[in-house]
């Protein structure tokens, strides 16, 4: 893989999975801000470009195992994986993580009163991101789905086909409160470092909201940077037809 300071960092963990590795360590978002380019993100985080490809190139050289090849993936086979395992992840892990972070608030907020505001920001996420999946699960999916089966034949018309690009830029706005919601949440907790103090029931808290960011990390890239702009840009060339 060719790796450059022009080179998206988005586009380049779509390729291989195993670069965000890389951009975890140095704290930089590859999922909601995809977008940029090595040169913008070392410069927003004062990092020296030429390091940090060299860093890149050294985890996936390091790294055993294989990384999954989503670009290749069609997109209503991507579309079933993400609904099946992410979004199913999600909503067991909201019913889990929730009562522990009650419980923590409850016997460590007086000493830790940054608590009660992790405690709201997740609520406030796990509201957020189970409409926001029934939105993709009855509405974008559904239209992907029929967008593939019939690219062929034609039968989507150019009104359901922008009305999908609409969907997805909706989507995409609500990944980044999302995206800040978790920022804040990983501030709040010192990188979810339990404190001397803590006991293993914040221990097994902090885990669980490190756990849950990871895979919606996974989850929102798989959608910011393979899945929509891959159905934009197919429902865009329909439409021109």
């Amino acid at each position: 893989m060719e790796i450059s300071k022009d080179s998206i960092i988005g586009a380049l963990v779509a390729q291989d999975y195993r670069v965000a590795t890389a951009f975890k360590k140095k704290g930089i978002d590859f999922c909601c801000n995809g977008n940029r380019s090595i040169a913008e993100v070392c410069n927003d985080h004062n990092l020296e470009s030429d390091q940090l490809i060299q860093e890149i190139q050294a985890t996936t050289a390091q790294t055993q195992a294989t990384a999954v090849d989503y670009q290749s993936w069609p997109l209503d086979l991507l579309a079933d994986y993400i609904e099946k395992k992410h979004h199913r992840f999600v909503t067991a892990k909201i019913e889990e993580i929730t009562p522990y972070l009650e419980k923590i608030n409850r016997v460590h907020g007086e000493r830790h009163p940054e608590l009660a505001k992790v405690e709201e920001l997740f609520k406030a996420s796990a509201e957020e991101l189970s409409m926001h999946m029934k939105k993709e699960e009855l509405m974008l999916f559904p239209r992907i789905r029929k967008m593939m089966e019939n690219q062929q034949a034609g039968t989507m018309n150019k009104e359901q086909l922008q009305s999908l690009e609409s969907s997805i830029a909706t989507l995409m706005q609500e990944h980044d409160n999302e995206g800040e919601r978790f920022r804040q949440i990983e501030a709040l907790t010192n990188g979810y470092t339990t404190p001397e103090d803590g006991c293993n029931t914040y221990r097994v808290s902090l885990a669980l909201l490190k756990e849950f960011e990871d895979d919606l990390h996974l989850h929102i890239h798989l959608e910011n940077n393979i899945l929509f702009p891959k159905s934009a840009k197919m429902a865009a060339e329909l439409t021109a037809q």
